[in-house]
């Protein structure tokens, strides 16, 4: 018998499954998921009731709106919200009776947040809050709450910077158990001795190289040059080096100043790098350890650090100060002069750095270096260095070519170099910023830093040929996808006529190289720099080596800065283990790796975004102070209701095109806007000069208005 047509089936459809993701906002509005399906872009409208964070189911949308500017996206709106990701939020109280009006700090939460004066009738208007989520926004209903804390009042010394702590969830205080734990901890070198452990490392010339405003010193670097007649061995170039002190005729040591001609056999250089033995004071499952690891990360603010380890320890007994005896994990590395590591050994040691250096004095030195002015090199760190003055103005030239060898080896096996500028702003004893200057890569950070790179790298091989167990930091290679995104506009640059943009979206990292080569030196230099960094895979703590795509090395992990990174304090530990065999701890270590890893860099994610919050927060309050002035800026990005302009000291504000009288038309995979009528320009790179018209510091956000183009003016290809 046959099924009537009109009759419904009984079968239960299935239900339609709709991809989610983690919806990211911007102070704009919109937001962006991405899902199994690809990235959404979600125009402001469509965000529903979610907050920046939330687990968001969404659904594709086609209509012919085009809110945001991001024509070469899926388009979507939030279905529902599956998880929350804000119990709290911090904002600021307007009394509103019989209502207390929390407004979210956050610009990416947009929902303000309803309480009843009568629950908290202290709290006075315009102060700062954290406000706990009763009921989250509905079509019918506000988002409702209950004020939690009082965190200080708008305009109050530091309260800014509060609210990005507290919007963050960072810790601030140690237990008092914590801080007992490490009350006494003392260096006792004799200790260190007896254990037959730790090796005698007092007289290097080993030293300090930090910013002028470090606090804590967790690695020291120590250098000099040997020739060898026989096997490339670290055990022959000390050999070497202690015939050369004695006085002897045989081959050994000669600084950056000597006259090669006169030794025999082939160069090389004896890098070291000294790392402060962090673990030895912090037990695994002490107390101390477990808040260590909760933290995960120091974080830098614009007026403060939250320290991952009390003070005790980071700024005392584990700070490599001079001239004092200081616990310590050795790297010695055997380097020849094409930088390869043809030996090392690592081993606990005691050291006694024999100054604390700043980049600026030693940049000043090097540049005296290079000039072939050894006296001036040495008298820009006298005042640091003292008597070791002249000794390790010979050791920065050793440290100098090292770097260079380093730095050249790793180009040539596909490392890459991204130029970046970081802004640090100053501010006085009231919070109130008064300057700002650009830190940029010299040749003084580049030496610590290739130093520090050769280290992570002979550590993590070292584990990986042992077979033991750690936590590895790990780069993947960047999608083609997201490389092919960059073609159009490094094809507005003129890339294409130097450069295979084609080996550039596979990946190739020699083409990778070559666009920033070819940046190095323009006008779009730190552009191009960033958005290829933009396009990167973010590199992130696991517990397997599986290498590391930017430094195109094979193995890589963190050991340098154990005080401030807990990820460099399990492979310290672990370090220990290939040394010295396996404890009653091991297996609890081994099992927490993975854990520890993926925690580490979420908290990694965290303590970065609250550290460029914090420096925005005062780039924009000094921006206020100049609202009328006219300066010259680039455009860093180009949205269909006008562009953003980058100024020299970072800050980013926008230009409106909406009251021109003139239609643009925007070009999404080149990010330029055609003037329909004028056939005007606007793309990347662009110069302009602009007017300051508006500046929003809680928001970190400002308002330009377009003076004029600089150079010639640029009409629209036909």
């Amino acid at each position: 018998m046959s099924r009537s047509r009109t009759r419904k089936s009984s079968a239960r459809r299935t239900p339609r499954i709709l991809p989610q993701g983690v919806l990211k906002m911007s102070g704009a509005g919109y937001g962006f998921v991405q899902t199994s399906e690809g990235e959404f872009f979600i125009p402001a409208s469509k965000t529903a009731d979610a907050f920046d964070g939330d687990v968001v189911e969404v659904a594709r949308i086609h209509d012919g709106e085009r809110e945001g500017g991001f024509e070469d996206r899926l388009r979507g709106r939030v279905v529902r919200v599956v998880g929350r990701a804000h119990e709290t939020v911090v904002g600021r109280y307007e009394i509103a009776e019989p209502f207390g009006v929390v407004v979210p700090e956050d610009p990416r939460i947009k929902h303000d947040i309803f309480t009843l004066r009568s629950d908290a009738p202290h709290v006075k208007d315009g102060d700062i809050v954290r406000v706990r989520m009763t009921s989250f926004p509905s079509r019918r209903e506000p988002a409702q709450g209950v004020v939690e804390e009082v965190l200080g009042h708008e305009g109050q010394p530091g309260a800014d910077v509060e609210l990005i702590i507290a919007r963050h969830k960072l810790a601030t205080s140690f237990s008092a158990t914590s801080l007992a734990e490490v009350e006494g901890a003392a260096v006792d070198a004799d200790a260190a001795f007896n254990s037959g452990r730790y090796v005698d490392l007092r007289s290097e010339l080993a030293f300090t190289v930090d910013p002028d405003d470090a606090k804590d010193f967790d690695d020291a670097v120590s250098a000099a040059c040997v020739w060898l007649d026989g096997p490339a061995m670290l055990r022959s170039a000390h050999r070497a080096l202690a015939a050369k002190k004695e006085g002897s005729s045989e081959p050994g040591i000669a600084c950056a100043a000597d006259d090669a001609s006169s030794a025999a056999g082939a160069r090389f250089f004896i890098l070291g790098v000294h790392i402060a033995d962090v673990s030895h004071y912090v037990p695994w499952n002490s107390q101390v350890d477990f808040e260590a690891r909760e933290r995960a990360t120091s974080v830098y603010l614009v007026d403060r650090v939250l320290p991952m380890l009390p003070e005790a320890l980071s700024n005392d007994v584990c700070s490599l100060r001079p001239h004092e005896e200081r616990r310590a994990m050795s790297v010695e590395m055997l380097i020849d002069e094409k930088g390869f590591v043809r030996d090392a050994r690592i081993t606990p040691s005691v050291i006694k750095s024999k100054a604390r250096l700043t980049y600026g004095a030693v940049q000043v030195s090097i540049d005296a270096l290079q000039a072939g002015d050894f006296q001036a090199a040495v008298a820009a760190l006298r005042p640091m260095a003292g008597a070791f003055a002249e000794d390790i103005a010979q050791s920065i030239g050793v440290l100098h070519e090292i770097a260079q060898a380093l730095h050249a080896n790793r180009v040539r096996r596909g490392g890459m170099d991204f130029e970046s500028e970081e802004a640090k702003v100053r501010l006085n004893d009231e919070g109130v910023p008064v300057s700002v200057s650009i830190r940029r890569k010299t040749d003084a950070t580049a030496l610590v830093e290739e130093a520090m790179i050769a280290a992570n790298e002979a550590v993590a091989r070292y584990l990986r040929d042992a077979g033991i167990p750690s936590i590895f930091r790990v780069h993947e290679p960047p999608s083609s996808g997201d490389l092919a995104e960059l073609v159009p506009i490094l094809q507005e640059f003129g890339y294409d006529r130097h450069v295979s943009l084609a080996n550039f979206k596979a990946g190739d990292p020699f083409a990778i190289q070559q666009v920033l080569s070819f940046a190095r030196g323009r006008s779009e230099e730190f552009l191009v720099s960033s958005l290829v960094v933009r396009a990167m895979k973010r590199a992130v703590y696991v517990d397997s080596c599986e290498g590391h795509f930017g430094l195109a090395s094979t193995a890589y992990t963190h050991f340098t800065s154990p005080i401030r990174r807990y990820p460099d304090l399990m492979v310290h530990r672990m370090l220990k283990v290939a040394l010295f065999g396996r404890t009653g701890e091991t297996s609890a270590l081994e099992s927490a790796l993975a854990r520890i890893a993926d925690h580490a860099s979420t908290a990694e994610r965290t303590a970065e975004e609250a550290a460029r919050e914090s420096q925005e927060l005062k780039l924009f309050e000094l921006l206020e102070q100049r609202i009328g002035d006219e300066v010259d800026g680039m455009i860093s990005g180009v949205m269909a209701q006008g562009f953003f302009v980058r100024l020299a000291d970072t800050c980013e504000g926008f230009v409106s095109l909406r009251d021109t009288g003139e239609y643009f038309v925007l070009d999404a995979a080149r990010r330029v806007l055609f003037g329909s009528d004028s056939g005007v320009v606007y793309r990347l790179g662009t110069k302009v000069r602009v007017r300051i018209s508006s500046v929003y510091p809680y928001a970190r956000r400002a308002d330009f208005d377009l003076v004029r183009r600089i150079g010639p003016r640029l009409v629209a290809r036909k």
